[in-house]
């Protein structure tokens, strides 16, 4: 099995939290990827299509050995939109989502969910209770949508960034995979 992940929208693949999920589901082979603006040197994410993309051409030649996918904010989202898709879904075995970005801070009409219904495989969600990208209970509402088995784990008292909770993280995502294996 291989494991793919995503840095969120401001951090590459050296965030510390992705770097120790690889550390803790060792021997599992992890792939820190980044986008291709991160790879140009850009800050400023590119649109969508893009980033999906560099989603599919990662995730390519981990395929035929069994692919968990996702990462942290924007990184997640993007690999959950690519499992999702309704014209050619990404077969994965699962979905690792840390921080998801429900909304943007402070607008919560504008929601990021019109995939989340399409999701048929097992979800892993760590989220911090003061995420202002989604509160938990927002969440929960959410992702009561996804047809596959959807798992939550709370920080508690954490905010989008989840900093300091790192090997909470990665503590989180081996037991989780081990289980799904």
């Amino acid at each position: 099995m291989n494991l793919l992940l995503f840095p969120g929208a401001g951090s590459s693949n050296t965030h510390p939290s992705l770097l120790a999920i690889e550390s803790a589901v060792a021997p599992i082979h992890c792939v820190r990827a980044d986008f291709a603006y991160r790879k140009a040197g850009r800050k400023a994410p590119d649109r969508p299509p893009v980033l999906l993309q560099t989603v599919r051409d990662e995730a390519a030649p981990l395929l035929a050995d069994g692919l968990v996918l996702g990462g942290r904010s924007m990184g997640g989202r993007m690999c959950s939109m690519v499992v999702a898709d309704v014209d050619d879904p990404l077969p994965a075995l699962g979905l690792v989502l840390i921080s998801y970005p429900l909304h943007p801070p402070g607008k919560p009409d504008s929601l990021r969910t019109e995939h989340l219904m399409r999701l048929e495989v097992p979800c892993l969600f760590i989220h911090g209770t003061r995420d202002p990208f989604g509160l938990p209970v927002e969440l929960q509402q959410w992702t009561a949508t996804i047809p596959g088995e959807v798992t939550h784990h709370w920080i508690e008292g954490r905010g989008h960034d989840l900093k300091g909770s790192e090997a909470a993280i990665a503590a989180i995502v081996a037991s989780w995979i081990s289980a799904l294996c």
